[in-house]
């Protein structure tokens, strides 16, 4: 009862928190406009000059705002809706509220490191403190022991497993194709850095999210307890994440960048994600 009530504060400064912060990025548009601005490697990038976003880069602010519409309109009602099953005690509502924690707190870590310094800076760290909290408070309370007899013989464990072992290599593979070839030849600096000092995405990913994502797949294989529960989480959060990104390509379709053939594959992947999320939680027979 007592974490109930714990999560129940959490979700509310989460979902005020981030209304406010999604928005504001969604509505503001202040500034000069887009302007040239070249970086400290030499490189002259595009900066969006609107908004809150103002001083990203225009691809990567464009992105922004369209991860704030998904943030807006699907994940805060939907943290809403897995709050309430989860206060009614049912586990489909523990994994889905565990899962849409984890978007949030993936998304304003993200924000915290990787958006330009802005006057929003100090809810995005509220976000991240109360988004990992929240998600902590969800996995460690979770009966390990007994997880595994939670779920159906039915659950497709080689292919959700399978797919987060295959979507962690091919994605890693993609990244390191960007990295390695600078360093070999000598440039050291991908053009993805624009004017950044690191590659904040690439080093997440590489060095967190999917090692994670593989190594819950590979424990769902083996079908151990541990690989039912960082899976199912994993593919809820994975799932708006996915969508979030979708979002991403549309917005900068819309705005004339070219995004062939990524958007054609990144759709598909989404699709395949919220489908094996779906089995995952259809699959827990004792709810």
């Amino acid at each position: 009862m007592k974490n109930k009530r714990t999560l129940t504060t959490l979700v509310i400064i989460i979902v005020i928190t981030s209304a406010i912060a999604s928005s504001t990025g969604i509505l503001s548009k202040e500034g000069p406009g887009v302007y040239e601005y070249e970086t400290i490697r030499g490189k002259t990038v595009e900066i969006y000059g609107k908004g809150l976003y103002q001083h990203m880069t225009a691809d990567v602010a464009i992105q922004g705002i369209a991860q704030d519409y998904v943030t807006l309109f699907l994940a805060i009602p939907f943290l809403l809706f897995a709050l309430w099953r989860y206060r009614k005690g049912s586990l489909k509502g523990h994994f889905l509220l565990a899962g849409t924690l984890g978007y949030f707190f993936v998304t304003y870590l993200f924000y915290t490191v990787m958006g330009m310094y802005n006057y929003l800076f100090l809810l995005y760290l509220v976000l991240l403190c109360c988004s990992f909290f929240g998600l902590l408070i969800l996995l460690i309370s979770v009966n390990l022991p007994t997880l595994k007899s939670k779920f159906s013989l039915k659950t497709p464990a080689k292919l959700t497993g399978g797919f987060l072992i295959f979507n962690s290599i091919a994605i890693a593979y993609l990244w390191l194709e960007m990295i390695i070839p600078p360093l070999l030849d000598g440039t050291i600096y991908p053009d993805a850095l624009n004017h950044f000092t690191t590659l904040i995405v690439q080093g997440l990913d590489l060095g967190l999210l999917l090692p994670i994502c593989f190594v819950s797949g590979w424990l769902l294989l083996k079908k151990e307890p541990m690989g039912y529960l960082a899976t199912t989480v994993y593919m809820v959060f994975l799932s708006f994440l996915m969508t979030a990104l979708t979002a991403k390509i549309i917005a900068m379709a819309n705005h004339g960048v070219n995004v062939i053939p990524v958007v054609f594959i990144i759709p598909v992947i989404n699709l395949i994600t919220i489908t094996c999320a779906l089995l995952m939680i259809k699959n827990i027979v004792r709810d």
